[in-house]
Parts: structure tokens; sequence; C-alpha cells
């Protein structure tokens, strides 16, 4: 794009080429409207061990999403329950990665994505994420603005420690803090 390559048909095919290749791919309108496409070749991530911990840091600083869901709960008081994710995606081609470091964290699970060519290592289990998950990037920092999501997520943790997301009140802050976190935050 720097080189005003995409004001041409050619241009345009090569980001489509490289579209094709990334965890979701290309979707179906760009299929109708390009049907002709070949996904650049992308390295395989050959590796039979995790090297440190801070390598794990590093790619989840990169690939990691750290989310809390609020869905309706007819069994909860309130109405709701709150649910802490840890996540990292990828393009289904390195699922023996993620599978090293479900390994090496002691804790996930692989799921397929039924669209696109992809698999997400997902933590869920409310023990796994404050006795392994949480520990291990206290240890172990973030970078970037991943940080920042990750903080949150952890202020989230702290109040359901508390029991707090069984009142309303608590809902409503974990609530704010959800809506700052990842796409919605504005504090980079």
């Amino acid at each position: 794009m720097t080189n005003k390559a995409h004001f041409s048909i050619e241009g345009i095919q090569k980001i489509i080429n490289i579209k094709a290749s990334m965890i979701l791919g290309v979707s179906d309108i760009l299929k109708s409207e390009f049907s002709k496409f070949t996904p650049v070749e992308r390295p395989l991530i050959l590796t039979n061990n995790i090297p440190e911990p801070k390598w794990i840091a590093g790619f989840v600083s990169g690939e990691g999403n750290f989310d809390v869901r609020v869905p309706k709960s007819q069994t909860h008081k309130i109405g709701h329950r709150v649910k802490l994710r840890f996540r990292i995606s990828q393009h289904e081609r390195d699922i023996k990665l993620l599978e090293l470091i479900i390994k090496y964290l002691g804790s996930g699970k692989i799921y397929k994505f039924t669209r696109n060519p992809a698999v997400s290592l997902t933590i869920v289990k409310y023990y796994d994420i404050t006795n392994l998950i949480i520990p291990f990037f206290e240890t172990n920092p973030l970078l970037g603005v991943k940080q920042l999501d990750y903080l949150d997520w952890c202020k989230i943790a702290k109040l359901m420690n508390l029991g707090s997301h069984l009142t309303i009140e608590g809902l409503e802050l974990i609530l704010k803090f959800k809506v700052g976190m990842n796409t919605g935050r504005k504090d980079n």
C-alpha cells in the first residue's frame, strides 16, 4: 500500500492472496468477487518445546486475548453470570503449537472454528485462570496494549473473588471494565 499498488487490480489481488493465508481467510463476499486467489505460503511453526516462559508472554502479547463474557442466566439472582476467558487463536496448521502451550501451562482445550481454518486454545475454568494463568503472567509480563487488557481482566477476577459479580453494583463495575477492553480500549 505504501507503493500505491492497491490502486491496481494486480495489487488488490496480492492483498487478497495475503488475506487468504490469514487465520480467518477470505470472506464469502471476497470469494464471490475474487474467485481466483492463491494464499501466500506462510511458514509452519515447527517446534517441539517452548524455549522459555517469556516466549509465551511475547506470543500472547501478539496473538492472545483476555475477555469477559456476561451472558443472561435464569439461575443467577441478578440475571447474569460472569465468565472470564483466555484464548489464543491460530490457523489450524499451527495446532501442534497450541498443544505445546496447553502442555506448558497445564490447562486449556482446543476448539475448531466451524467456518474458518482456525483453532483456538481456550481456558475458561475459573480455578485455572486464578491459579495458573494469572500467576504465569504476573511473573512473565505481557507487552503493549495486551498488558492493559490483562490488568483489567485481573481486576474483574479480583471482583469475582470477592463475590462482587453476584451484586448489581459489582456487575455494573465489571461491565464498565469489559466495555473498555480489547477493541473498546481508548487509552492505548
